[in-house]
Parts: structure tokens; sequence; C-alpha cells
């Protein structure tokens, strides 16, 4: 939703936004109970509160401005294309435009959550169907006709028995001054020529042909570079430190303090800025820096996940409870239980983190960034810097990747505080060492699971019990509250089990972690679904019918294992030495679901086929959803087999891809995508589903191989003993 805003008229909106022709201007306003209506910005003189997207030149240019910053995720494609739908406007006819978090268009200008599309599909496909019966009005009223005489396609309004037609541009002056209707004619979903369809990206030929600008790109006249020493322990302070050799490298102009702002935790680093990178670079290797590690360099992980194990035998805060879990529990004939360990991982985008801030005079300060909330950052930078909104720009560029790491402006609350002492615009850039070494991270995420079965394998009771920091880091968290975040998902399986009990334990840690790509589903999935499993072979019953069987009742996570046991022909024989998983994770952004084929090979495991589905209610172009269901198995699968995140004596062990990889291509299998977009219960996110369920389908599938039941990760997966 789009947060209200106020005094924003058509003269000033069009000059902030570049545009020259006076003509419609469309948006939302948000009201107080929730809803938006469409609102014209078009009228001289009058003021509106008001979220533009869509402006009509007299000329014939159309502008739809988008709010979602584009990381690969295809917003800059899907968000425009739900107005293009309604307007009858094909892409390539129309510029589209980053917003960079002003006022003038509202909240909401963030990428996180996979929210982007399922917030804004019917508001904005509002928006284009608006302008459109606007523009259709206008031509009937000029030719003197009755409106259904009248129709748009293709940026024109067509006259049916004479087939004369006009343009937008020569329509817009007449249809700013119609009233925008209340409830437009939204189009039958048949009709659809964008929506749907496999249509072209526009951000792709400007990131193949060098066009497409990144955060790392951008260069201001003026510009310096920065370099930033940060202490390599966590929650180390600096004591002290000596630039005199780092200032006799050629071209090095300051040492600076800054300072790291995640969350609560807060750290002061050493910046050696000069007139390029590389001087940047070596003065910073140059610097003899004196830190106080405050005892945190002998935090080690070993030591820590050894705490989490023990923080397990506390009762934790109750999440979800349902029936009589400890009744039902003692008295089953049939019990089990398992502990599951998932490790901290990075985020790696390929695009380092980095920032261009220039403080300039008059007190303004303009910010170009690779960022998923230019909302954000529009909204707390303003207090923290002391400057006015007005005087506050943020130039959003393409992110050369996010998964949630993008969503923390620590590396642009450095940058702008370089720019205020030095007076010149900086560009701070961190090494990828910098990105690997420093965090945040997906913090360890244990699980104890219990489980009970009647005499005849039916699951009767059940219980995930989480053992996790949480995000936001706080020492003094209390204790008798569970944390949703970090039990995201465990208690909305639409699995029908009578008693549950959910519950969380909260344990500190001290390193900086934030949301990683699915948030906490992507470990909390991997010992659900593998507990689930563990279940059904108790009950000497299939995974596929175990689950079926405890969805009795209509919902799309059974209509999402049917789909997956059809096209995987779940039913028919495998080869010997191969094996066969499923799972599937419903949470806040959507439901999603794997079968996964294995054979041994050797000591270890080939994945041989993975199917995935889907549920999205609806979808915007198959072609993005099937590369990020593709990408997100590739992400499910590094965090299951490759190293992870580790700590000793306080810091990182791992530096870049050599000790810290990713999948490779030789080692990714094909992943056959099914999309289910048949309306279901609602509009789903696209971007996260199709992490969290991969893991599990892919340890279920050994064990159905191997016997071999895999309850920490990573593993190595040449090597299943």
């Amino acid at each position: 939703m789009h947060t209200p805003i106020t005094n924003i008229d058509r003269r000033n909106f069009l000059r902030l936004s570049g545009i020259t022709g006076v003509g419609l201007v469309l948006g939302l306003s948000a009201k107080a109970d929730g809803t938006a209506t469409i609102e014209n910005l078009s009228a001289a003189g009058e003021s509106f509160e008001l979220t533009p997207f869509v402006v009509i030149e007299k000329s014939g240019q159309i502008t739809i401005f988008n709010p979602k910053p584009e990381m690969g995720q295809g917003t800059f494609q899907s968000i425009p294309a739900l107005i293009a739908e309604e307007l009858e406007v094909a892409l390539d006819k129309v510029t589209i435009k980053q917003t960079g978090g002003e006022k003038k268009f509202g909240g909401g200008q963030s990428a996180g959550g996979s929210a982007s599309v399922r917030t804004s599909y019917t508001n904005l496909r509002k928006v284009g169907a608006s302008a459109r019966e606007m523009l259709v009005a206008a031509a009937a009223q000029q030719w003197n006709v009755p409106v259904t005489e009248c129709y748009a396609s293709e940026a024109k309004v067509f006259h049916k028995p004479s087939g004369k037609s006009l343009g937008y541009g020569e329509l817009a002056e007449a249809a700013a001054k119609i009233e925008v209707p209340k409830q437009p004619t939204l189009k039958d979903p048949k009709d659809f020529k964008i929506l749907g369809k496999r249509y072209p990206r526009p951000d792709v030929p400007l990131k193949t042909n060098g066009k497409a600008m990144f955060g790392i790109d951008v260069s201001v006249p003026g510009m310096v570079y920065a370099s930033i020493e940060r202490c390599p322990v966590f929650g180390a302070t600096l004591v002290s430190y000596d630039d005199t050799a780092a200032k006799k490298v050629k071209g090095v102009i300051a040492v600076e303090k800054c300072e790291r702002i995640h969350g609560v935790y807060k750290s002061e680093g050493v910046a050696v800025i000069a007139e390029n990178y590389w001087a940047a670079l070596q003065g910073r290797k140059a610097l003899q820096v004196k830190w106080d590690y405050q005892g945190n360099d002998t935090f080690n992980s070993k030591t820590y996940e050894q705490s989490l194990r023990d923080a397990a035998k506390e009762e934790g805060a109750v999440q979800h409870k349902q029936g009589d879990f400890d009744k039902t529990f003692a008295e089953a004939p049939v019990k089990l239980e398992a502990f599951y360990e998932t490790p901290v991982v990075s985020h790696s985008p390929i695009e380092p983190m980095n920032c261009v801030a220039s403080w300039q005079e008059g007190n303004k300060l303009e910010i170009w960034t690779s960022t998923q909330v230019p909302g954000s950052i529009m909204n707390s930078f303003p207090k923290l810097y002391d400057v006015t909104p007005e005087n506050l720009k943020i130039n959003v560029m393409f992110n050369g990747g996010g998964f949630g790491r993008r969503l923390y402006p620590d590396y642009v609350h450095e940058a702008v505080q370089l720019t205020k002492k030095i007076g010149k615009p900086v560009k701070a850039i961190w090494t990828r060492e910098d990105d690997t070494k420093m965090g945040p991270f997906r913090p360890m995420t244990f699980s104890a699971m219990k489980g009970a079965l009647s005499a005849d394998g039916k699951a009767i009771a059940f219980q995930h019990k989480v053992i996790s920091p949480t995000l936001d880091m706080r020492k003094d968290y209390d204790k008798t509250k569970a944390d949703g975040t970090m039990t995201e998902g465990i208690s909305e399986q639409k699995y029908e089990i009578e008693h549950m009990k959910n519950l969380y334990v909260h344990h500190y840690l001290h390193v900086p972690v934030a949301a990683w790509r699915a948030v906490t589903s992507t470990t909390l999935a991997f010992s659900h679904e593998c507990f689930i499993d563990e279940m059904a072979v108790k009950a000497k019953k299939d995974p596929m019918a175990f689950r079926l069987g405890m969805l009795t009742k209509p919902s799309d996570t059974k209509v999402l294992l049917e789909k997956l046991k059809e096209v995987s022909n779940w039913d028919k024989p495998l080869p010997a030495g191969w094996g066969r998983g499923v799972a599937q994770y419903e949470f806040f952004a959507g439901l999603g679901g794997f079968v996964v084929e294995v054979s041994k090979k050797g000591t270890g495991i080939k994945i041989e086929k993975v199917y995935a589905a889907i549920d999205l209610g609806t979808v915007v172009n198959p072609d993005t959803v099937e590369g990020q269901v593709q990408g997100a198995a590739v992400m499910a699968l590094t965090a299951a087999i490759k190293g992870g995140i580790t700590f000793e004596k306080g810091q990182t062990v791992q530096s870049n891809f050599h000790n810290n990889p990713l999948v490779r291509m030789n080692e990714m299998p094909k992943v056959e995508v099914h999309i289910i977009a048949n309306g279901g219960t609602r509009i789903k996110g696209v971007g996260e589903p199709g992490l969290p369920p991969f893991a599990p389908a892919l340890c279920n599938a050994i064990y159905a191989a191997t016997g071999k039941r895999i309850r920490r990760l990573p593993f190595d997966i040449n090597k299943i003993v």
C-alpha cells in the first residue's frame, strides 16, 4: 500500500519528474482504511494526495513509473506491465522510470518479501484501466459518438463503424478533464496481451549491451573513492590508528573515521579516501589500526553451535498451540524425535556493496546506489543527517543481486558520512572480501522436532521448536515471547494434525545477521519437511501419500502436491539405486514445492532430475517465474552442499568464492518448472517460494536412495556414507 502525500500539484510533479508536456497523469491515493482510489493530477492548480504512476504527454510519449527496485527479479517489466496491459500499450512503446523514494510516489518503494506484484496487481491494473476509459471517453466526445462504439488498442482509440482513430497524445489533454472512473472495468484474462505471456523484459537488452547502470558503474564529476578498514572481529571497538603510511600512497587525499550502522549493530571503521580506487585500497592496506576486541576474539562456530544445542533443552516461548500436544505425545503408541541444524550463509550478490554520495551546497544530499529500500532511506536519512526530505535525492540504480542484503543500507550510511566530512562526492566500494567477511549473514537456526503417530500410522501430534537468534540482534530480547520472523511458516502449513505446540527459544548472537532470500523459511522448511518424511517412514507410508492423507480439505497445498505427483510420475518405479523425495512449504511470500530424483554415484549422490511447482494465483511473465524458481534452486543447493560461513577467533574464516563457493554450472541439474496460476486463494510471490522446499526434497530423495538421513546442512554430496 502506498502512503498518502500532500500538496503535489501538477506543475511541481511534472517539473520533478522531467515531464515536459501537459497531458494525463494518473495515480493512486491511499485511504485510512487501507484501500486506494485512482486520482487525476492533470488539472492545473489542483493538489492531490497522490501516488503518480502513469503520465501521457501531448506528444504521445507515455511514462510509467516503477517503484520497485530491479535486482534481477524482473520488476522493471512486471510492475509497468500491470499498467500497460490495461492501458493497451506495448512496453516497448513506453518509457519506464525508476522512482527513488520520493514522497510523491508514496510508500512501498522497496523490493523484498516477494511482495512487488502480489501487493500491486489489482491497484496498478486499475490505474491503467482508468486511463484507458478516460481516453476512450475523450475520443467519443470529440467524435460525438457513443462510447460503446470506441475501443483502445496500441496507444490509440478507434471508432468501430468508421475505422478512424486518435492517438493517446492527441486525447491526453481532453481525457484529463474527464472524471476518473470509480470502478474501471478490468480486462478478462483471456484478452491479455502482456500478462501471462512470455513477454520480453526491457531491462535485458540494457544489461547485455552495457547500457544498464548499476551502482558500481556510477561516476559523477569531482568524485573520489573510499575503501574502509573494519575490524574483522565482530563486536570490537576502534582504539586508534596511524595513517602515516597510508597518506604516503600516491593519490590518497584523506583518512576519516566512519560508522557502520546495521540495526542495533554499530561499529567504527577507518576510511582511506583517494583520487582513484586503487590508491584507496592500497592506502587502506597501509593503515596501522589498533582495536579493542572486547573479549569477542574467542568466539567460534563450534562453541556457538553447542550453545544452541544446550539451549534446545529450554521449554521456549509458545508460538502456536492447538489441541493438547503434551498429553497426546506422552500417551501416543508411536513417537519420534529429531534435531536439525542449518548453518550461517552469506548473501554474496555478484555486485558488492557500493554507494556514491554527494553533500552539496545548501545542505543538499544526493545518493546513487543499488538498494532494495529507497523509501526507507528517504524516510530515515533526513533526521539522521540533518537534511530536509526536499533536499535529499536518491538515484536508484540496477541492483546486481540483492537476496535481502540490500534491504540494509549500512554501506549507504558510510558513504554519506564521508561525503559530509570532506565536502566531495565519495564513492565507497566494498571489496568481495568485505562482502564475504563482514556480513550481515543468515544466522544459524536449529530445530528440535517431535511427532506422534496413532497405531495405524496417522499423524496425531507435532512439535517444531526453533532455536536461533533474532534478526534485530537484540541482546535484551524478551524470551517469554516467540519471534514470528524466526518461526516463519511452521504453524501455517496446511497439514491437518490435531495436536500441535510450536516453540521458540531465543539465543543471542553478536554477529550482524539479516534476512536472506526467503528469510527463515530457508532453514525451517528443511527441518519441517524432512521430519514429515521421517514420520511417513515411521508410519510405513509413501511420503507423498502420507502428506496428501493429511490434506483432506481443499487447499492450494493439496493442489500443488497433486501437481508434483502428476508431473514427476511419482508412482512410476525408479531404477535400482535411485531415490525420489518431495517437499513443499508455504509462508508469507507464497507456496512452492519440489520433487527431486537422485542416484547413487560411488560414495556420493548425483541429482538426476528436479521437478518444481509454484502456486501463484496469477502469473505476469512465465519466463521470469521459471528463471526465479531455477535461481532459487541454485541458491538452495549452494546452501545445502557448500561450506557456508564459519567463525574462528571472533572473525569470519571465509573470504571469497574460493572458500565460500557457489554451485557451478556442471553441478546444477535441470529444473523443470510448473506454474500453477488457476486463481487459488490469493496472489502469491515468485522470488522466494522456490527456495525453502528444495533442500528437504533433496535430502528426502537421498534417504530414499541410500537410507541415510541428513539432519545437518551443509553436507558433502560426494560423500554420503
